[in-house]
């Protein structure tokens, strides 16, 4: 069974697209009254997306419902980020994107049941690790590089064990075998 989710509003897409040309140039110049109007169009383009998705019933709305509160929570830290050009907001947008992607990734594994729901919830789970160690990456490169790489072979080696949870018998063993040597675990 497939199911149609709806389209992200199409003043969003733009709204995101315009605030992420600004260079950061602008961002220092942006009036604080400019600010506040991109701050409350997104709120209002908010406001229509969450009235779309009331009219839509079980996980497709939720998964709506996600997809339109992200895309505020996303546009929000954005702006911040564009209005006042600071790291520090700059990282917090990153962290809401991956939250974010998260979320809705986790509302989409509901369709699924026993193994398949863990496996779409670990591999959901694997795509926030690598965003979160990326995030930190960025803030102390030379500090968090093995960091980085360890978490996300810990996480796809998870994820890959947990697929191997999905067969019995010598194909399990042989998927168990394959994942520690492929993740050089003991």
């Amino acid at each position: 069974m497939k199911l149609n989710f709806p389209r992200k509003s199409p003043h969003i897409a733009a709204a995101l697209a315009a605030l992420l040309a600004l260079p950061l140039a602008q961002a220092v110049n942006m009036s604080r009254d400019d600010y506040a109007a991109a701050k409350t169009r997104i709120t209002a383009e908010y406001k229509i997306d969450a009235t779309h998705c009331a009219g839509l019933a079980g996980n497709a709305k939720d998964v709506c419902g996600e997809e339109a509160k992200g895309t505020e929570k996303t546009a929000l830290a954005d702006l911040e980020y564009n209005y006042t050009g600071k790291p520090q907001d700059r990282n917090h947008a990153q962290v809401v994107r991956a939250d974010t992607a998260f979320a809705i990734a986790k509302e989409k594994c509901a369709l699924k049941a026993g193994n398949d729901n863990d496996v779409c919830l670990q591999e959901a789970r694997a795509v926030q690790t690598k965003s979160m160690a990326d995030i930190k990456l960025g803030k102390q490169v030379d500090a968090a590089r093995m960091d980085n790489a360890s978490d996300k072979r810990d996480a796809d080696y998870k994820v890959a064990m947990d697929k191997c949870d999905a067969v019995a018998g010598d194909a399990k063993a042989n998927c168990v075998a394959a994942a520690k040597l492929r993740f050089d675990k003991s």
